[in-house]
């Protein structure tokens, strides 16, 4: 690629990671989804319940944010960055087993874990993270439109709600303190490009100037 002689030198540096509709869908499902726990907190935890009351309230705004998760993700099925974005992460190659048994063995050697656009461990995190939230959304719903079901389906459909609510609280923990831990993939979702040297030490199978930017390592699949 040949530059500008007035082109930024940063752009000699960076490489350009996620377009505006991946980081608009981001930005809102992590609010909505901040939103959820932090209601549903209000709901089940004695002391968040005093200090804010109006329970009621808090109930319609966690039930209107639960419906509400979904609303990003198929508002961004338009953009076709995001859609080649779901494909990655939907597809599992060899390099993607080498990366897991190196998370499991405890391995930190970047060359234990090849990586293409998404590493192994943010591909199960979105597929773990996609299913929990139809299983919230459908246990949800079973409790909120009680006279359609039995009472034993309400009963588990609490069950199951509470739960993995507190599975949630916990994945999305340790979500946080692993971005938190790397500020430059924070800066990729926040303006969209990374360094190249970052982009070569952590996903060293991804290619974007091979893929208009937006690719993936090709063999991943």
């Amino acid at each position: 690629m040949t530059l500008r002689a007035d082109a930024p030198a940063s752009s000699a540096t960076e490489v350009r990671r996620f377009g505006r509709s991946q980081r608009w869908v981001h930005r809102v499902t992590a609010a909505l989804m901040g939103v959820c726990v932090v209601t549903a907190a209000c709901l089940y935890i004695p002391q968040f319940a005093e200090l804010v009351g109006r329970r009621e309230l808090v109930v319609r705004v966690h039930e209107w944010a639960g419906l509400a998760l979904p609303v990003p993700l198929l508002a961004g099925l338009a953009s076709r960055a995001f859609r080649a974005d779901l494909g990655f992460l939907n597809r599992f190659g060899p390099h993607d087993r080498v990366w897991l048994r190196a998370a499991l063995r405890r391995d930190k050697r970047r060359a234990s874990r090849p990586a293409g656009k998404f590493n192994a461990g943010q591909k199960v995190y979105a597929s773990w993270i996609a299913g929990a939230t139809l299983v919230m959304l459908g246990t949800g719903l079973l409790m909120w439109f009680t006279h359609l079901t039995p009472l034993m389906w309400r009963t588990s459909a609490t069950f199951v709600h509470d739960w993995l609510a507190l599975t949630i609280g916990i994945v999305l923990a340790g979500h946080i303190g692993m971005a938190l831990g790397d500020p430059e993939a924070r800066r990729g979702l926040r303006t969209g490009s990374v360094s190249k040297e970052w982009a070569r030490h952590e996903h060293s199978l991804w290619h974007p100037q091979n893929h208009n930017h937006q690719g993936d390592h090709p063999g991943e699949g």
